[in-house]
């Protein structure tokens, strides 16, 4: 069975009028006119089938009804004037879902996560680490990081990182029997690849290497896994030069040659358009492209 709801336009008004006893001061007080009080008024009358007001020349009294049907009222709009305050104070601050690859959020985003924590006291970040492409209309995320080619209909999509591919290995190897002192010695040593085995291919032609197979070697679904491998000391990965900034930053991995190619994806912030505006999701929209241009990553320009 259907409810019955009365006028919801009037329910403010009716209030106003109520507390003030004067339509005078309740148009004054929602900026309207007078007659516009009036009207609505009677409209909430004619629906419920009583009167409110005793209307004299100069006052204005509360029927039994009135009286009766103003508590209600008011509390009804305060109840709902408390849900919109919540609601745009949870826009604004509470958990945050980031949709994100798990190689990049374990070796860019995690260990930047603080800074933004800092920032941000107020917004709690969960981190959704998967390899699958997030369905904003079925799963629960506000904001995610893809890398592609930025061709996402229907979501603002800002690019925010590029990077370059070139060989990385652990120190030790630039040491031992075979040691790496330019790109011809890789065919004494292991290739290790993630998911686009071609990279190798790219990189070996236009380092001018000759004679080595560029699919040969393990390989592994995540970057972060190649990386690991080659810190172990396994072989020689393909850097992404995101993926591996930490590492070669601390020494866990060197870069043997200065060859490097630009790759065809970036990553890429994006949020559907309809909620890309929300505070929480603009505050870590704009720290995560300032991030990236303070670390010297930005994207380059178009």
């Amino acid at each position: 069975m259907a409810r019955r709801i009365p006028p919801l336009k009037a329910m403010p008004v009716f209030e106003a009028a109520a507390r003030h006893l004067s339509f005078t001061l309740a148009a004054e007080e929602l900026h309207v006119t007078q007659a516009a009080i009036s009207h609505q008024i009677k409209g909430l009358e004619d629906w419920l089938g009583v009167e409110l007001f005793h209307r004299f020349n100069r006052r204005l009294t509360l029927t039994e009804a009135g009286q009766a049907y103003q508590a209600p009222v008011r509390d009804a709009l305060d109840l709902l004037v408390r849900a919109t305050e919540r609601l745009a104070v949870r826009e604004e601050t509470g958990a945050l879902t980031v949709s994100v690859l798990p190689s990049f959020a374990a070796t860019w985003l995690m260990p930047r996560l603080k800074l933004f924590r800092a920032a941000h006291p107020e917004i709690d970040v969960r981190i959704d680490a998967e390899d699958n492409l997030i369905d904003f209309v079925n799963d629960d995320a506000d904001i995610a990081i893809r890398y592609g080619h930025g061709e996402y209909p229907g979501l603002r999509a800002d690019r925010f990182l590029t990077e370059d591919v070139f060989p990385v290995c652990s120190p030790q190897l630039l040491e031992g029997p075979h040691p790496l002192r330019q790109p011809e010695d890789l065919r004494h040593h292991t290739l290790l690849h993630d998911y686009k085995r071609d990279d190798w291919t790219r990189w070996l032609l236009a380092a001018g290497v000759e004679g080595i197979d560029p699919g040969r070697g393990p390989s592994f679904n995540f970057a972060n896994l190649v990386l690991d491998a080659a810190i172990a000391g396994d072989g020689v990965a393909l850097g992404r030069s995101a993926i591996a900034a930490q590492a070669l930053a601390d020494g866990r991995l060197v870069k043997p040659f200065d060859v490097s190619l630009p790759t065809a994806y970036a990553y890429y912030v994006v949020a559907p358009e309809s909620t890309a505006g929300r505070p929480k999701v603009t505050a870590f929209r704009e720290w995560l492209l300032a991030e990236a241009e303070h670390s010297g990553d930005a994207a380059r320009s178009a």
